[in-house]
């Protein structure tokens, strides 16, 4: 019998989430988009990754609501951050990784 499907988030599916990063290969290109987990001071990063050669992209954060940003890469989505506490993202939150060809 499968898992069941869970609605709301509990550690334990954080955790889970945090697993599903992207494999890259030689073959990706464009902005992606790659939660950094840092578990010791519970202050997860986001990292953009660009293609070698290019211009590193231009960084924004637009306030959804409340607590939920967009954080912007050229203008392009590449993640949705909700945090309940503290302070809201800024763009120099955001890692800078060029990817190697």
């Amino acid at each position: 019998m499968g898992k069941k499907p869970t609605h709301g988030a509990s550690g334990a599916d954080w955790h889970n989430a945090k697993g599903l990063l992207t494999h890259t290969t030689s073959r990706d290109e464009g902005l992606q988009c790659a939660l950094v987990p840092d578990a010791r001071h519970d202050s997860d990063q986001i990292a953009v990754v660009y293609d070698k050669g290019d211009t590193p992209p231009e960084i924004t954060i637009r306030a959804v609501s409340g607590s939920v940003h967009t954080v912007m890469a050229d203008g392009i989505a590449v993640a949705v951050v909700a945090s309940a506490s503290g302070p809201a993202p800024s763009a120099d939150d955001v890692l800078l990784v060029e990817r190697s060809r």
